[in-house]
C-alpha cells in the first residue's frame, strides 16, 4: 500500500512538473502581438498627461504681438514765483531765468500691446492704450518700428484698430470664443511691465463675466488665472492651437498686481468690433429700448416664478422696437432668436452685436404663458433723458411697514418716497428719497392708500414694487415685518 502511493505521489509531481514548464515555455515563445496588445494602454495613459512644453505654439504666436507706445501731452507743472528767487533755486534746484513761463506741456507715454490680425498691417488693441494718444508706435517682435495710425476706437467694448503702412507681416488667427471651455488651457502673451514680450499659462476660469470697470456696459470677459499684469492690456489670449480667443483687458487685484484674475475681451466680440471700426470708423450696435434686470430670488418668489432665469422687463419706450412688438413691463425674456437668455448681460451684448435694422425673434413669459414676438431694432444712440420726480404738499405715510414715507406726484403716475426710516425693510432694500414707487404687485399706485393696500394684500410673499430711481425703472421685492 506504502509503494502503490509513493507511485502514484511520485507520478503526479512528474505531471506537475510538466505543467510547469509548458506554461513557461508557452509565454516565453508567444507571439509578438500578444505584448503589442497591451501598447494602447500605455499610450493612452501617456497621452492623457499634461503637455509639458508650448514652445511651437509660443512660435507661432509671439511675432505677431507688438508692443504699443501711446504719447499724449500734459500740462507739466508750473513752478511758482517764488522759486525765482536765486536762493531758493540753490536748494531746489531748477528755475531757470531763461525758461518761458507760462502754458507748458511734457510728453507722456503709455504702453500696451496688441495683435496683428492681417498681413498688411491692421492691428487690435485695448481703447485705454491708445485713448487720448497724440503719437502711436509700434515695436514689433523682429525689433521693427513703425508709427501707426488709429482707425477707429470704441470706449464701450474698451477695443481699437491700428494700422502700419508694412506687408507680409505675421498675423494671428481668429479662433470661435463661443467654442471655448471654462477649464480649456490658455496662454497669455504680451510685455507686461515694459520688461519685453512675456508668455503666461493659465486656464479659463470662467466665461461671461461682467466687471463693471470698463466705460460702458457691453462686458462678456472669458476670466483667466494666466498671469496678466500692466502692459498686458492689449495682448493676445490663445488657445493650445494658438488661436486668438481674446484680446486681454483687465485685471481684479487690491494691489494692482495679477492674483490670477484676469479678463480677456472674446475673440468673437472683438471681431465684429474689428470689422466696423475698419469699414466705418465707428461702431453701430443694435437697441431693443427695454429697462432690464435679473431675476433675483426674492422676485422670483414675489411673482411666482420657479425658473430665475431670463430678464425682468422693467420699462417699455414708448414707440420703440420693444413697444411695437408688444412687450409689456413684467415680462420675463426667456430666448432671443432661439437662443437662451440667462441674465441681463447676456440680452444686452446679443442685442449690441445685432445690425440696426435687423429682424429678431423673441420669447416673452408672461404670466406664466409663453409670448412669441418679433422686433426690429433701431440704433443704439446715448441716452441723456433724465426723469423728473416733481413732488407736491400732502405727506402720507405708508403702512404695510416697509419704513417708508411718501407723497403723491405733481405730474406722472406713482408717489414719491420723502423719507426712509433707517434700519426699515425699503432701507435695506436699496430704497432712496425721490425715488418713485410706480406700481405695487403690477397694480398703478397713486396714492400711500394704494400702497398700503398693495402691501397688504402681498399677505407673506415679498412684496413686488415697481420703481423709478434717477429716470431708470426696476423691480424690487420687499420682505415687509
Amino acid at each position: 500500500m506504502r509503494v502503490n502511493f509513493r507511485s502514484r505521489t511520485f507520478v503526479v509531481l512528474m505531471l506537475a512538473l510538466a505543467a510547469s514548464a509548458l506554461m513557461i515555455l508557452a509565454i516565453n515563445t508567444a507571439p509578438r502581438s500578444t505584448s503589442a496588445a497591451a501598447a494602447p494602454q500605455s499610450s493612452t495613459s501617456h497621452s492623457a498627461l499634461p503637455q509639458q512644453s508650448y514652445a511651437d505654439v509660443v512660435d507661432r504666436v509671439a511675432p505677431a504681438v507688438v508692443t504699443i507706445h501711446a504719447a499724449r501731452r500734459a500740462r507739466a507743472p508750473q513752478m511758482p514765483e517764488f522759486f525765482n528767487d536765486p536762493m531758493l533755486r540753490q536748494f531746489f534746484g531748477g528755475g531757470n531765468r531763461s525758461t518761458p513761463r507760462g502754458d507748458q506741456t511734457r510728453k507722456e507715454t503709455a504702453l500696451g500691446s496688441g495683435v496683428m490680425v492681417s498681413a498688411d498691417g491692421y492691428i487690435i488693441t485695448n481703447h485705454h492704450v491708445v485713448d487720448g494718444a497724440e503719437e502711436i508706435s509700434v515695436d514689433l517682435n523682429d525689433r521693427r518700428h513703425f508709427d501707426a495710425k488709429l482707425i477707429g476706437s470704441d470706449s464701450p467694448s474698451d477695443l481699437a484698430v491700428l494700422k502700419i503702412q508694412a506687408s507680409d507681416l505675421p498675423v494671428l488667427s481668429l479662433g470661435d470664443s463661443d467654442k471655448v471651455r471654462v477649464g480649456d488651457v490658455c496662454l497669455a502673451v504680451g510685455n507686461p511691465l515694459g520688461i519685453g514680450e512675456t508668455v503666461t499659462m493659465g486656464i479659463i476660469s470662467a466665461k461671461g463675466r461682467k466687471t463693471g470697470l470698463s466705460d460702458g456696459s457691453f462686458e462678456d470677459f472669458l476670466q483667466t488665472d494666466a498671469a496678466i499684469n500692466q502692459g498686458n492690456s492689449g495682448g493676445a489670449l490663445v488657445n493650445t492651437q494658438g488661436e486668438l480667443i481674446g484680446i486681454n483687458s483687465q485685471i481684479l487685484s487690491p494691489s494692482g498686481g495679477s492674483i490670477g484674475i484676469g479678463f480677456a475681451i472674446p475673440s468673437n466680440m472683438a471681431r465684429n468690433v474689428m470689422d466696423q471700426l475698419t469699414k466705418n470708423g465707428k461702431v453701430s450696435r443694435g437697441r431693443l429700448g427695454v429697462g432690464i434686470q435679473d431675476i433675483t430670488p426674492e422676485l422670483a418668489k414675489s411673482m411666482d416664478v420657479k425658473d430665475a432665469r431670463g430678464v425682468l422687463v422693467s420699462s417699455v419706450d414708448a414707440g420703440g422696437p420693444a413697444d411695437k412688438a408688444g412687450i409689456k413691463i413684467g415680462d420675463i425674456i426667456t430666448q432671443v432668436s432661439g437662443s437662451r437668455v440667462e441674465d441681463m448681460n447676456a440680452l444686452r451684448n446679443r442685442i449690441a452685436a445685432s445690425a440696426p435694422g435687423s429682424d429678431i425673434a423673441i420669447t416673452v413669459l408672461r404670466d406664466g404663458h409663453e409670448q412669441h414676438l418679433h422686433a426690429k431694432l433701431t440704433e443704439l444712440k446715448e441716452d441723456t433723458e433724465a426723469a423728473d420726480s416733481e413732488k407736491s404738499g400732502g405727506k402720507e405715510t405708508s403702512s404695510g411697514q416697509l419704513g417708508v414715507t411718501v407723497e403723491p406726484r405733481r405730474n406722472g403716475p406713482g408717489v414719491v418716497i420723502d423719507e426712509v426710516e433707517p434700519g426699515s425693510p425699503a432701507a435695506e432694500a436699496g430704497l432712496q428719497p425721490e425715488d418713485v414707487i410706480l406700481e405695487v404687485n403690477h397694480q398703478a399706485v397713486k396714492s400711500g392708500t394704494d400702497l398700503r393696500n398693495g402691501v397688504k394684500s402681498s399677505g407673506s410673499k415679498p412684496t413686488l414694487l415697481l420703481l423709478s430711481h434717477e429716470g431708470r425703472t426696476a423691480f424690487v421685492a420687499i420682505q415687509a415685518k
